[in-house]
């Protein structure tokens, strides 16, 4: 995961890094950088939990479960009205979890998102306006790729871990083989269609860290707030591997 270059200044010295963007991109005013921010979420686990959540009463509880699981890294996506305050409560609560935001698309999602305590930013694809709001964001990203193109384009500007999406749609293992010869500085977490069967022919793979995923946490276990079953499923999750072998 991407995050902006350490400025050469002592420590004790602080230091305004300045981001080259169009003058039509808005810069937001920056905002405290959660101190739980990972270097990168694509060490953390195997699985990075892809989370829809209803209810934002819910967001600790599931929290608790997928970490006392073994996935401390939670992407909880913009998808509904409770995501924001879904992230607010992990970051509050649940200080073993590193809570991130998923599908954001916009520079004002992202400045809120950092605002609620996100540790990390995934959206599904970039511009190089939403890009600029995600390096000055200060917290690792995962801008979202499905071709060769936007990946060279990514490297060009000096992003090395990118969202695969949609994994499946996109080709699959296939495709991200065929991109490991030509681009092998380039590291995936991909997403979208992976399940706990195909999930180690992914995590075999050299280019990619983790896979992402939302099979641990089914609607149905949501709904019936069944943390009990969160928790097996992510400790499923969390041993998997390359080749389908525990960990």
């Amino acid at each position: 995961m991407s995050s902006p270059p350490p400025s050469s200044s002592a420590a004790s010295t602080p230091v305004s890094v300045p981001v080259s963007v169009p003058e039509s991109v808005p810069v937001s005013v920056p905002v405290p950088v959660p101190v739980s921010a990972p270097a990168s979420v694509l060490d953390l686990a195997p699985v990075l939990p892809v989370v829809v959540l209803q209810d934002a009463a819910d967001a600790v509880p599931l929290a608790r479960a997928l970490v006392a699981g073994g996935l401390p890294a939670i992407e909880v996506t913009l998808r509904t009205p409770a995501a924001l305050d879904a992230i607010r409560a992990i970051a509050g609560a649940v200080p073993d979890a590193v809570v991130g935001a998923g599908t954001v698309i916009t520079p004002e999602q992202v400045s809120a998102c950092i605002a609620a305590g996100a540790g990390f930013l995934v959206s599904p694809g970039w511009t190089d306006v939403l890009l600029a709001a995600m390096r000055t964001s200060g917290v690792p990203f995962l801008p979202g790729v499905s071709t060769a193109s936007e990946v060279v384009a990514l490297l060009e500007r000096g992003v090395r871990e990118m969202k695969f999406f949609p994994a499946q749609a996109a080709g699959g293992t296939a495709y991200l083989r065929s991109l490991a010869g030509p681009l092998p500085q380039a590291r995936f977490c991909p997403t979208g269609g992976i399940g706990p069967e195909s999930a180690p022919e992914y995590l075999a793979l050299p280019n990619v860290g983790c896979v992402g995923g939302s099979w641990m946490v089914p609607a149905e276990a949501l709904a019936a707030r069944d943390w009990d079953r969160v928790e097996r499923l992510a400790r499923a999750a969390a041993a998997l591997s390359a080749g389908g072998t525990c960990r």
